[in-house]
């Protein structure tokens, strides 16, 4: 393995274990949490969460993307002036867009949810200024990022999501023992408690990175002051290249993940018209928001983090004419993530009762069903990322936002059509959800090969690691419920069955994949993959 995929795979290994501990913290601290605020509490919170995060994907939640793309470019060509104007004026830009987005998310918060849902006015106007600070945390992100060095990322990923865990369960507790008289009151007010997690946790994130950008300053200030460049390029040209390339990267990602805020804002109208009421709508949107898609985000984020981590290389080899190094990066990309997130969906697919039983208790048998009917998205929503990505990074901006719209269209298609016609409620967004995410992964994939000549290898890349997945999942439910029969506790039976599925993947992936030492070693953490695969004289 040389030098650069040395480097590749120990970035993206970062940002995976970063984004796996954020999303357990993330789990941990819900079931505290929703037992605090209960089920609507629990609603409301999801509500002003969706909203925050469409506000936030229009404002910031893609600058860090944009940032590396634009500084990578520049430093490819060791043009280091120029990638530090691009970071200041993406600061300048999101004071602007940040803070115009906050005051809209504070003073129309009643406007921008769903109907039904006044009890999340509160929780929204509190995460109101929350997208300045997060568009600045992404900005400083995006700034290490470009300069693959992605621990930074990392480690403030897990200090924010810590405190943000931390403040969520008090904050939520404190104000509804304070405020919490009534049913509706404690929903109201549990939710706002909540979000106030999401503000301290952004906090840290940007102080941390701070403290980063000050050790690494005298570093940066050299490296300027090296810099040759005969063209120095000015605010009007930073501004442009900025607005040419944020723009369209913001909308396409704006309708990447806005399918959430649009499903409940279609949902919640048409099953009142039907005759629903208005808090069961709430607690059911919940258990879709607030549990199926937190569990099936755990292993996407694993995709998200090697699209972050592939994304200057990719720019570079792009920006420099090496088209057979970004295609070989792309396969490498691919099939990293595809290793992950086959198992993970069969994982998810097969175990879906005892995963929610142990992780939301009370939940009702909904919850079990939507893991095992979705977990497949998992895959879609996984390819759709690092391609994404891939199109972003060889400017191409604009044919993610083409296919994100078109497969809008197809997601609220299909939402409408089965709310109002059929009587599968919470599964009609199910449902909208996989075939959003079918679409974008099917023209995105069309898109790559087409500007960049790449082709799919699909036995090797899907095919054998699908066969030791299904394996995997046989082995995983006959070990759980096999122990059910004799052991009550779930979690004593999880334990065990997820252990042995994961050495039971391993095993069988090498046996149908036949790797050698070496591809192994390119996987995250291969050098443990390796070890256990030869004590085991699997892998010879």
């Amino acid at each position: 393995m040389n030098r650069k995929n040395a480097s590749f795979v120990r970035q993206a290994t970062f940002l995976m274990v970063a984004g796996l501990i954020v999303r357990i913290i993330g789990l941990l601290y819900r079931t505290p949490m929703k037992a605090t605020i209960g089920g609507l509490g629990y609603g409301y919170y999801g509500y002003a969460y969706n909203v925050y995060n469409i506000l936030l994907l229009i404002s910031g939640y893609s600058i860090p993307v944009a940032v590396s793309k634009l500084m990578a470019e520049r430093i490819a060509k060791k043009q280091y002036r120029n990638a530090q104007r691009v970071f200041w004026g993406a600061v300048l830009y999101i004071l602007i867009i940040g803070s115009l987005a906050g005051l809209v998310a504070f003073v129309f918060a009643r406007q921008l949810l769903p109907a039904g849902a006044d009890g999340a006015v509160m929780a929204l106007r509190i995460l109101a200024p929350v997208i300045l600070l997060a568009g600045l945390l992404g900005v400083l992100r995006g700034y290490f990022q470009a300069n693959n060095n992605m621990m930074p990322t990392s480690v403030s990923q897990i200090l924010e999501q810590i405190l943000n865990a931390v403040v969520s369960v008090l904050a939520a507790w404190m104000l509804v023992k304070s405020f919490g008289s009534t049913p509706e009151a404690k929903a109201s007010y549990g939710a706002a408690g909540g979000t106030l997690g999401t503000a301290a946790g952004v906090l840290m994130g940007i102080l941390f990175m701070l403290l980063v950008f000050a050790v690494n300053r005298k570093v940066i200030k050299k490296r300027i002051l090296r810099d040759r460049t005969e063209h120095t390029e000015s605010a009007s040209e930073i501004a442009r290249v900025i607005l040419l390339m944020m723009t369209p990267v913001i909308f396409s990602t704006f309708i990447y993940n806005a399918s959430a805020y649009i499903d409940q804002s279609i949902f919640s109208p048409l099953m009142l018209a039907q005759g629903a009421a208005a808090d069961d709508i709430t607690t059911i949107y919940g258990v879709f928001s607030g549990q199926y898609m937190v569990l099936i985000n755990i292993p996407v984020a694993l995709a998200n983090a090697t699209s972050t981590a592939m994304m200057p290389q990719i720019t570079g080899n792009y920006a420099t004419g090496a088209y057979e190094e970004a295609r070989n990066k792309i396969h490498e990309a691919i099939r990293m993530t595809m290793f992950i997130a086959i198992p993970a969906a069969v994982g998810l697919a097969v175990l879906a009762f005892p995963i929610m039983q142990i992780l939301f208790p009370g939940s009702p048998d909904e919850a079990g069903w939507l893991l095992v009917a979705g977990a497949v998205s998992v895959l879609f929503y996984s390819l759709s990322t690092i391609t994404n990505g891939v199109l972003q990074g060889i400017g191409k901006q604009h044919l993610p936002l083409r296919n994100a719209s078109i497969s809008l269209v197809i997601n609220v298609a299909v939402l409408a059509a089965l709310t109002w016609f059929t009587n599968l409620g919470i599964y009609s967004v199910l449902a909208s959800t996989v075939a959003y995410s079918l679409s974008m992964c099917i023209l995105n994939q069309l898109s790559v090969r087409k500007h960049l000549d790449y082709r799919n290898e699909f036995l090797q890349t899907y095919g054998k690691p699908l066969a030791a997945a299904a394996g995997m999942g046989i082995a995983a439910w006959i070990i759980y419920y096999g122990l059910s029969i004799v052991v009550p506790s779930a979690l004593i039976c999880l334990i065990p069955a997820v252990l042995l599925a994961i050495l039971i993947y391993l095993i069988l992936f090498e046996v149908v994949t036949k790797m050698k030492e070496e591809e192994l070693r390119g996987y995250p953490m291969g050098g443990l993959i390796v070890k256990v695969l030869k004590a085991l004289r699997v892998l010879r």
